[in-house]
């Protein structure tokens, strides 16, 4: 392979757009006087290029230009607001935390319930959406001294969270995105994982459960879990049994993990709601765990994050990459030299997002400058698979996979390690904890970590596979989204207008229109045209456990 990857990046084949990629290119990443994605892609790659030196502004405003041509976007919030006016965030997403009390801050010193609601107000009126771990909230029935009273639990209040995000017009009139979470010991886990069986409740919501190893352990071995609290039950659950464990914990209840479990597992059959968070799991791999803990992620669940943690995203479109589709004119392959290059880019690219963007709150500014998360990610792997003539619901798919990740995870450790050299590392870096046993980066290649600890590293996290779904419409002539297989070849998808009313449009797959345009035959696929409807569960979790182990945060 050439190393020039100008030399290398294979133009896309042009085909006309469709009607609603056209709509939401317009609708949601066009601004004033601009008329096409190059206009787009100018404004952003002005706008990340402002902070480097300026006697190199030019040359990294190319730079990122080709690279965002190449296939290598921002996520949807650094499309729609990068090099505008407006004061909005370039970051998609955020933790914030929930304290025990309703105004000032708890005894840990997280913010009360009602500053908590005003920050995340603030939050999604820029454009951010916000997750939650609401378990430091008292259950319901629970003493509360200071009122001589009794708590009403935090699933009351996350109605209360759920009616401000109805209300709050995000900048660039995005709607607003919520992930409410609560630890499955919390004695409410009943009452929350079951709420969105009731309709209507929640719907700026999405849901899940932080299960502790603890309670798997439990589940295996057919025994009880414990729901608790640091907070003193009112006298009726005392009445009724509830004590003081060793640990200073209040036990509220106690039943069978097996019980909760099935709850658990009907309500996700059914309503496809909680998710699951394995918590320690995501403190123990993560490449910070000795600086900070995580309870929650964001929205869509593709980045557990710290208290005021942000999702800085950037997809790259994989099949921008795949040479000779189809095998229709040579052998399909996938430049992988090329793909490198641009993920380097990108790095940089998401680094300068942090610098650029507006925040919300200062908070999120200063969590965002100690660590300097990023998210470089990638959109079209079912497509890009197709394209290979490789099955996704195969060994050698997900074999192809893993490699595109393994590609991605080398590529851009080697560019934010040789960014530290030029900029520094983040400010919270420590080489020793940051390579402990039983980190993301405890995992990487030898001369990764000999790398990292020679020069530090200048981004603490650097991968996310997210949902892509309309910056992949605009951008990828809607392509697989992110590590998804195709939805289907050809289908009818309703849109919400601006006005609030809602059109009805026909959609055709990204790379069902490729193979279609080359010269294929649509009314007899070959057999690697697999869709999400022909392929089991097993199949999905099987492409999940196959890229997972290459990504520092996780999969959406």
């Amino acid at each position: 392979m050439q190393n020039d990857s100008s030399q290398t990046v294979s133009k896309p084949i042009t085909q006309d757009a469709q009607t609603i990629s056209s709509d939401v290119l317009r609708e949601k990443y066009l601004k004033d006087g601009e008329t096409g994605e190059d206009d787009v892609f100018k404004r952003v790659a002005r706008a990340l290029a402002s902070v480097e030196p300026e006697n190199k502004r030019a040359q990294f405003e190319t730079l990122f230009l080709d690279n965002l041509k190449a296939g290598a976007l921002g996520a949807g919030r650094i499309m729609s607001a990068a090099g505008t006016h407006i004061q909005a965030t370039l970051i998609n997403c955020f933790v914030q935390p929930v304290g025990d009390c309703i105004q000032g801050f708890d005894d840990g010193g997280y913010p009360g319930i009602y500053e908590a609601l005003r920050e995340a107000a603030e939050t999604m009126r820029r454009g951010g959406g916000v997750g939650y771990d609401f378990s430091r909230i008292r259950p319901r029935g629970a003493e509360v001294k200071a009122t001589a009273s009794i708590a009403s639990g935090p699933c009351s209040y996350i109605n209360v969270f759920d009616q401000s995000c109805s209300t709050v017009e995000s900048a660039g009139s995005r709607r607003g995105a919520q992930m409410g979470v609560l630890r499955i010991d919390h004695p409410d886990v009943l009452e929350f994982v079951t709420a969105k069986r009731t309709p209507g409740r929640w719907n700026n919501f999405n849901v899940s459960v932080a299960v502790t190893s603890s309670f798997m352990q439990a589940l295996l071995a057919d025994e009880d879990c414990d729901l608790v609290h640091h907070a003193k039950p009112g006298k009726q659950f005392i009445a009724d049994g509830a004590h003081v464990r060793e640990d200073g914990m209040w036990v509220y209840k106690t039943l069978p993990a097996q019980e909760l479990w099935d709850t658990i597992m009907q309500s996700a059959y059914d309503f496809a709601e909680p998710g699951i968070l394995f918590l320690d799991n995501i403190n123990q791999d993560n490449n910070l765990s000795y600086c900070e803990s995580i309870a929650a992620t964001n929205p869509c669940g593709e980045q557990p994050l710290p208290s005021y943690g942000c999702c800085d995203l950037g997809p790259i479109i994989l099949t921008r990459f795949v040479r000779h589709p189809f095998g229709i004119a040579g052998k399909a392959d996938f430049d992988f030299a090329a793909f490198e290059k641009s993920v380097a880019t990108q790095v940089r690219a998401l680094d300068n997002v942090l610098d650029v963007t507006f925040w919300p709150l200062p908070q999120q500014r200063d969590e965002a400058m100690a660590k300097r998360r990023i998210g470089v990610g990638f959109t079209g792997m079912g497509n890009t698979l197709a394209m290979l003539c490789l099955r996704y619901d195969t060994a050698q798919g997900c074999a192809m996979a893993a490699k595109i990740a393994q590609h991605m995870r080398d590529a851009a450790y080697n560019a934010s390690i040789a960014l530290a050299q030029e900029k520094g590392a983040f400010p919270k870096f420590e080489a020793e904890g940051y390579l402990a046993n039983g980190t993301f980066a405890s995992r990487l290649p030898p001369e990764l970590q000999q790398k990292i600890r020679q020069h530090g590293i200048r981004n603490s996290h650097l991968l996310s596979i997210a949902p892509t779904g309309t910056v992949s419409l605009a951008f990828a002539d809607n392509a697989s989204n992110g590590i998804e297989p195709s939805f289907s070849w050809m289908y009818r998808r309703k849109k919400r207008e601006a006005d609030g009313s809602t059109a009805e449009y026909s959609v055709e797959d990204h790379a069902w229109r490729l193979y279609k345009k080359l010269g294929g035959n649509v009314d007899q696929l070959p057999d690697y045209f697999v869709s999400a409807l022909d392929m089991s569960a097993d199949s999905h979790i099987a492409m999940m456990q196959a890229v997972q182990p290459f990504i520092d945060t996780a999969i959406s």
